[in-house]
């Protein structure tokens, strides 16, 4: 077995700040060996991202205790039999495994892997596993199949992506969710093709990778919108055209696009930015999101504007 220090969320739904309600421990962890199709990797960066807070919140409830981290690039250091893999390779982990062999994978649509899914929704690894072990002998759920925040873990060889070793960790691991992420909704929820007008409701790094896919997709113009003033000046240095956020986002777009964008991409999980995305788009148009809302979050649309 392999010992790791890991973060443990014990508790969800603990009252902010995080650092009172103390809803993760440090804990030290056991590894099983890496079983069939399964690779022992050696953390070399990982992301916090948005997600994980959703995790710790509550908003996403996930079966506890869970090692958590999902955003991470590291080492392969054993594989288990049946992998392509070799110790020594750099990788990127992906937070959905995808199996390859079902309905929505061999349809082109691996994001959506119904047994990736419930792997995930289960805390264990795609083939079912679970690889920590705790001092008692119990056994922490896995977090959407990578647990990064953890000095070693075991994952699916379907959720490692092999990457040059000349690569920094730490940008890699933004590739396993904000840049997959952001890149993704421009790329192909939206496929923003040559000449469209574009415009990306939040600036973290799911958005300005979205901007930035944008860019290298061919767009005209790019419209990049934030309330927080350093985020709209690092989307111009990439590009865009600046919007401040707020209750006159959707009006101002309307007025520099003559009638909305064509492709809309909202990444803050915010109801009622995720509906100013949507009524800045132009007819005929696409609305894009990817942000996790708060769950019962209700969305008004007028159901008029679906047609005419």
């Amino acid at each position: 077995m392999t010992e790791t220090r890991a973060a443990v969320l014990v508790e969800s739904g603990r009252p902010a700040p995080y650092a009172a309600s103390r809803p993760l421990e440090i804990a030290d962890l056991r590894l099983d060996p890496p079983g069939p199709g399964e690779l022992l990797i050696r953390i070399g960066a990982a992301g916090l991202c948005h997600s994980d807070l959703s995790v710790i919140n509550g908003f996403r409830p996930r079966p506890l205790p869970m090692a958590l981290g999902h955003e991470a690039a590291g080492e392969v250091v054993e594989t288990g039999p049946g992998t392509e893999f070799v110790p020594g390779d750099h990788v990127v982990l992906a937070f959905v495994p995808a199996c390859g062999h079902c309905e929505r994978c061999v349809g082109g649509r691996p994001a959506l892997c119904g047994p990736g899914a419930a792997a995930n929704g289960a805390g264990t690894l795609l083939g079912g596993g679970m690889r920590f072990v705790a001092p008692d002998g119990t056994r922490p759920n896995h977090h959407l199949g990578v647990s990064a925040f953890s000095e070693y873990t075991v994952v699916s060889s379907r959720s490692a992506v092999k990457i040059d070793r000349d690569l920094p960790f730490d940008i890699a691991a933004l590739f396993g969710c904000a840049v997959l992420t952001g890149a993704g909704a421009a790329l192909y929820s939206a496929a923003v093709t040559p000449g469209d007008t574009v415009a990306v409701f939040g600036l973290g790094g799911v958005g300005l990778a979205a901007v930035l896919a944008a860019k290298a997709a061919g767009a005209a113009k790019i419209y990049a919108i934030d309330l927080v003033p350093d985020k709209l000046d690092l989307a111009e240095k990439l590009g865009a055209h600046s919007v401040q956020g707020g209750p006159d986002a959707t009006d101002a777009l309307r007025d520099l696009t003559s009638g909305g964008a064509e492709k809309v991409i909202d990444t803050t999980g915010v109801v009622p930015v995720l509906e100013q995305a949507y009524a800045a788009t132009r007819p005929g148009g696409t609305t894009v999101t990817v942000g996790l809302p708060a769950p019962g979050a209700p969305l008004s649309l007028p159901a008029l504007s679906l047609v005419a």
